[in-house]
């Protein structure tokens, strides 16, 4: 197939897991798609189509189906009356239902003019989308209300028409209820769905409508949709920013708590970077935009949330595949229930009264929101805190980790090392000082900068040829002499001689530092100094991995540094294992060594050599200080660089994809319970009618309860 767009397609009309079925089916059938994957709590279809294919035929082919698609959005809905049929409804109904309770009943003509417009006005929507699925050869929950309401008026009418002289028992109140409750139970549904969105709308609400912007010395306010790269931000106190950008001028602090979870401010100055969407504090800042549209930080964090709330977790293939047979399966008990009354005691009132409560018991909704609406829960309040979940499989992924595996610089270290120790050897300190820096001048490895720092203020000479060797270090031509500097590993594999400063080496990696050599790696290498790196460990590590520890999860470190500096560290954290001396390389193989010892593995990383070993991994874990390429291969991006979130993420992964397991239980038992009691004739229509509603209310509202969590807790 050509390369696949994904297109986004409101979708109106579908009311349980059977209708997402039959949509997810007809897009699969058009031409062009590659996927198509159907959301009943957002109303929405995510479409793999190939290039070329016109997108109009998605629309088509959902139409033909029985349901109404759109190319372009939503628009707002106006203030919500959803409401008012439910109170027009009650009001109906009501006075066909309070009288049966005190043991007496309205003249059959006004209980007939009472449900007739429930019936038929208030309860149209049903009729209307139950006749979609029968041209669509197919069934729905509508269907099955529709049948079984239409199943207790007609009877009803019929006694009416066949007894008028004596008043017979009439059942219009039941049909009547039956369907105030489930227009009630739809609309605590729709309220309650909308709760599980609120992390979307919070994060879409972020993006301030105008920007301040310097133009030609002059400060003017555009639409923040205008902005450019060459825009110069003006970012007034207490203001939103509109965009991403660097700051030029000014000091403040930015409340970017809606992005990263961080509740504290934090401080911004020159060079210091700034979020579109946080809120600047008390100074005037002036910011250079660096990102915009698409590309912008929050555009990126709604994408993927987005992106995760609109997947199937793989737990929903079981639902697939009882929702495709469940309307059948409904219908025909129903029709074994009418029959069996019916002939076998005799009694057709009580047949019609049983295939009723069949009928509208049966839940298809819950089974189909049970799912989605547990993950858009889950992801959103995990975005609220600064976890962002990639996709329903990385969540599904997260609930079972036994072992996490830790890169150290910049994961379980601030990852900004100093040069702590330099030992020269056959040269004066600041030449070879000079020289090292030269060589690493090209690089933004940490241990580079740090050299580079540390010779802010000597006279570097030009280097040439600077080339990096992966999990070595790096070489360059200095003044026409080839250096190198790096690893131990790699000084070996020179052949240039450590002893001489081998002792000096071994007592620094036992204090913790990491260890580097400069050689001259000419015709006849030799070492011309010791350079050796402190990093500061994480002020939030050792709770990180003690939080993991309560929750019975291994921890490993994998890093290429030394031994007794990894050592140094893991015994700090109290990590349970350390495997150093790791290339870049190597770390996928790593991890699927930790796999079968351990079971599901996570890693945790932050750089671009992390990127094997974070798609190698059951799950990824991305620190969001890190790199764009690490961020893509993970499953899971810390949007702030505290490794206690590697705790928290697998926390919400787990409540999530517990809630998932009781929100199926309870649909599954409301059917598998209700349906056979139904048919026992134990259940009246409208006892039915109020526990089909219940059971997609309860269900929403079971999943609600994850708005609590707090990684705190």
């Amino acid at each position: 197939m050509k390369t696949a767009n994904l297109i986004k397609l409101p979708i109106e009309g579908m009311t349980c897991a059977s209708c997402v079925a039959r949509v997810e089916k007809a897009l699969k059938a058009v031409p062009g798609v590659g996927s198509a994957e159907v959301n009943l709590a957002t109303e929405t279809a995510s479409v793999a189509l190939a290039e070329g294919a016109p997108p109009e035929s998605l629309v088509a082919a959902v139409r033909n189906a029985g349901y109404e698609a759109r190319l372009a959005p939503l628009p707002k809905p106006a203030a919500d009356r959803s409401w008012l049929p439910v109170a027009i409804s009650a009001a109906l109904t009501l006075p066909l239902v309070l009288p049966m309770l005190g043991g007496w009943s309205l003249p059959g003509w006004l209980q007939l003019a009472l449900a007739t417009p429930v019936q038929f006005w208030l309860g149209a929507r049903f009729y209307r989308a139950g006749w979609k699925a029968l041209r669509a050869r197919t069934g729905n929950m509508d269907l099955l209300v529709a049948l079984g309401t239409s199943a207790a008026y007609g009877f009803s009418v019929y006694m009416l028409w066949r007894h008028w002289e004596h008043e017979p028992h009439l059942y219009f109140e039941a049909g009547a209820a039956v369907i105030t409750l489930v227009l009630l139970g739809k609309w605590l549904e729709g309220r309650a769905k909308r709760q599980t969105t609120e992390a979307i709308r919070a994060l879409q609400s972020l993006r301030p409508e105008t920007a301040r912007v310097l133009r030609g010395g002059i400060e003017i306010e555009v639409p923040a949709g205008n902005l450019s790269m060459e825009d110069i931000l003006v970012i007034r106190p207490g203001e939103r920013i509109a965009a991403d950008g660097v700051v030029l001028e000014g000091r403040s602090h930015a409340d970017e708590s809606m992005l990263t979870g961080e509740s504290l401010p934090v401080p911004k100055g020159p060079g210091d970077g700034v979020t579109g969407g946080s809120v600047n504090a008390e100074g005037v800042l002036k910011a250079k935009v660096t990102a915009v549209g698409a590309q912008s930080t929050l555009a990126k964090i709604i994408e993927l949330v987005e992106s995760a709330q609109a997947k199937k977790a793989p737990i929903q293939r079981l639902v697939d595949r009882v929702s495709a047979v469940f309307v059948p399966a409904v219908l025909a008990i129903a029709a074994a229930t009418l029959l069996g009354w019916g002939l076998g005691a005799g009694d057709w009132e009580q047949a019609i009264l049983n295939a009723v409560a069949v009928l509208v018991i049966a839940c298809p909704c819950a089974l189909g929101l049970a799912t989605p609406t547990a993950i858009m829960a889950g992801t959103g309040v995990a975005a609220k805190h600064g976890i962002l979940i990639k996709d329903a499989e990385a969540l599904e992924a997260a609930h079972a980790v036994g072992a996490v595996a830790f890169d150290k610089t910049g994961t379980l270290t601030l990852g900004k090392p100093t040069l702590a120790a330099f030992e020269p050897l056959g040269l004066d300190r600041d030449s070879a000082l000079a020289i090292a820096a030269a060589v690493q001048a090209g690089s933004e490895h940490p241990l580079a900068r740090a050299v580079t720092a540390a010779a802010v203020n000597l006279d570097t000479p030009r280097a040439e040829g600077a080339r990096a060797v992966p999990g070595r270090g790096m070489e360059a031509f200095v003044r026409g002499t080839r250096y190198a500097v790096g690893s131990s590993r790699w000084m070996a594999e020179l052949g240039a001689d450590t002893a001489p400063l081998q002792a000096r080496g071994a007592e620094l990696e036992s204090r913790g530092m990491s260890v580097s050599w400069l050689a001259d790696a000419g015709g006849a290498p030799a070492i011309l100094g010791l350079l050796g790196f402190a990093d500061q460990v994480r002020p939030e590590a050792a709770a990180a991995i003690a939080a993991l520890a309560r929750r019975g999860v291994r921890t490993i470190m994998l890093t290429g540094d030394n031994r007794a500096a990894a050592q140094a560290v893991a015994s700090e954290l109290r990590l349970d294992d350390v495997r150093a001396q790791v290339l870049p390389a190597d770390k996928a193989e790593a991890v699927d060594a930790l796999r079968r010892e351990h079971g599901r593995v996570a890693m945790v990383g932050d750089g671009v050599n992390d990127s094997p070993a974070l798609a190698a991994a059951d799950l990824g874990i991305a620190m969001g200080s890190g790199t764009d390429v690490a961020m893509h291969a993970a499953g899971v991006t810390l949007m702030r660089p505290d490794p206690r979130l590697v705790a928290a993420a697998l926390d919400i992964a787990r409540r999530t994809y517990a809630k998932i397991r009781q929100n199926l239980f309870w649909a599954f038992a409301y059917n598998v319970v209700g349906i056979p009691l139904a048919a026992a004739g134990v259940l009246s229509p409208v006892i039915a009618g109020a526990a089909m509603a219940a059971s997609s209310v309860s269900v929403v509202a079971n999943t609600l309860l994850l708005k609590r969590w707090n990684p705190e807790d």
